[in-house]
């Protein structure tokens, strides 16, 4: 893999187009770094010190804008918007009609399609910018921390109005740089932002580690790590290969067809989705019960729900943590992946899988064998994000709330890295390929 780095930077367009790729990285954490207007740093800092973001929407949200969020910087909302509103304009495909015909309009539909997303993307980020802002004039709350009282230099309107319009440009920038990666760089810009925002946290976390618990559990997370790692990339890279094979057709005096392919269906095929959504929808008991409480005595459901839906190490959590997990893959499969829709497709073009009758008797063989693949797929989801988990059960909480090795995070770094490195493998292989003749 080095090597093949080295060759890269050795190829001037490949090299140009990685170091624009490094250059908007760098902009990108600079800009997470870079207080809001009408917020204190000093005061922030002093917050963080004490704050407990160990698990909970906070801490997800935090987690993908790479610790902007508790700077309150105006990269605080991440690339968590867009994110959002790609979910949502996917997921209505699905329902609303248009969307699933500017789905099928190729590239002009898609190009829609991402308007659409853009536009979703500025709203999200007027709608959570606006509840930062509400939760940053109550920063105990924000930061967990009893005393945290004050990070703004005034509650004036013109102030807040600053500040909520800063965090909107700062997610449209984000937007903005995370497009110049793709049409300019190396890789998907979006996903190397998230992986930048991730990746960012692992040093400080394995320090934290190391000074908390000593140097023999360092070491052995970190061995633990490239074992999960390992894992991880195998399981990735599975995937089960349905042989279609094309019949030949004549069209005036050329002979079309007769060529043998295959579907690749990936054992993972949900991605991290089910993981963001398990996490999003159990961090919502706890987002309401915080509003809900009082002084003078909490209502019963919410003393429920500190004890045992507020920390990650209850066996409750873990349980519907789990099940939320798998519900959530089998659900983002079936509306991702259309067994109907690829048979009709390969119906169409004289395509079928041999031993199989086309129509339908391919979907349902289809959809057997998805059902079949992501049933392990799930399972594999639920068991990397319990890791964090059982870590912050077993380990001293505080070093466990530093555990990087697993849930969404491991998911995210190695699947954006498996992608980046394939696409300048690719470009590599354009470059210097060297046939017969030389």
């Amino acid at each position: 893999m080095l090597a093949a780095f080295g060759r890269a930077f050795k190829t001037p367009d490949l090299r140009k187009k990685l170091l624009f790729t490094l250059f908007i990285i760098v902009v990108y954490r600079l800009g997470a770094h870079v207080p809001a207007p009408g917020v204190s740093y000093p005061l922030v800092q002093k917050c963080i010190a004490g704050a407990d973001t160990n698990n909970g929407l906070l801490g997800l949200v935090n987690l993908f804008s790479g610790g902007a969020l508790l700077q309150l910087s105006i990269f605080a909302m991440g690339i968590m918007p867009y994110i959002t509103a790609s979910i949502i304009v996917q997921l209505l495909t699905v329902v609303i009609p248009r969307f699933e015909t500017l789905k099928k309009e190729g590239q002009a539909g898609q190009a829609k399609m991402t308007q659409y997303t853009r536009y979703l993307t500025i709203g999200l980020a007027a709608l959570q910018g606006a509840t930062l802002i509400t939760f940053a004039q109550n920063p105990s709350s924000l930061f967990q921390n009893p005393s945290c009282t004050r990070i703004l230099t005034d509650d004036s309107i013109v102030t807040i109005l600053i500040i909520w319009l800063s965090l909107i440009a700062g997610t449209g920038m984000i937007m903005w740089l995370g497009e110049l990666i793709t049409d300019r760089g190396i890789g998907n810009g979006m996903s190397l932002l998230i992986f930048t925002s991730i990746a960012a946290r692992f040093p400080a976390s394995l320090w934290n580690i190391q000074q908390r618990a000593g140097w023999d559990v360092f070491f052995g997370i970190i061995a633990l790590g490239f074992l999960i790692i390992a894992l991880v990339v195998f399981v990735e890279q599975s995937q089960r290969r349905i042989p279609v094979q094309y019949a030949k057709r004549m069209v005036g005096r050329r002979v079309y067809g007769g060529t043998s392919t295959y579907i690749p269906l990936k054992v993972n095929m949900a991605g991290v989705i089910p993981v963001i959504f398990a996490s999003s929808l159990l961090a919502l008991p706890t987002l309401i019960a915080q509003f809900n409480r009082n002084p003078t005595g909490n209502p019963g459901w919410v003393d429920w729900i500190d004890t045992y839906l507020s920390r990650g190490n209850h066996p409750y959590y873990m349980a519907i943590y789990t099940l939320l997990i798998l519900f959530f893959t089998f659900f983002y499969v079936s509306i991702t992946f259309n067994p109907t829709e690829v048979a009709d497709n390969m119906k169409k073009y004289g395509g079928f899988i041999p031993g199989i009758r086309a129509g339908r008797p391919t979907a349902e063989y289809l959809n057997y064998v998805l059902t079949r693949i992501t049933v392990p797929g799930a399972i594999y989801l639920a068991l990397i994000s319990l890791i964090p988990l059982i870590a912050l059960r077993f380990m001293d909480s505080n070093a466990a709330a530093n555990f990087p090795f697993g849930g969404t995070s491991i998911l995210i770094i190695v699947g954006v890295g498996l992608e980046t490195v394939k696409q300048i493998e690719a470009q590599l292989q354009q470059r210097h390929y060297e046939g017969f003749l030389r």
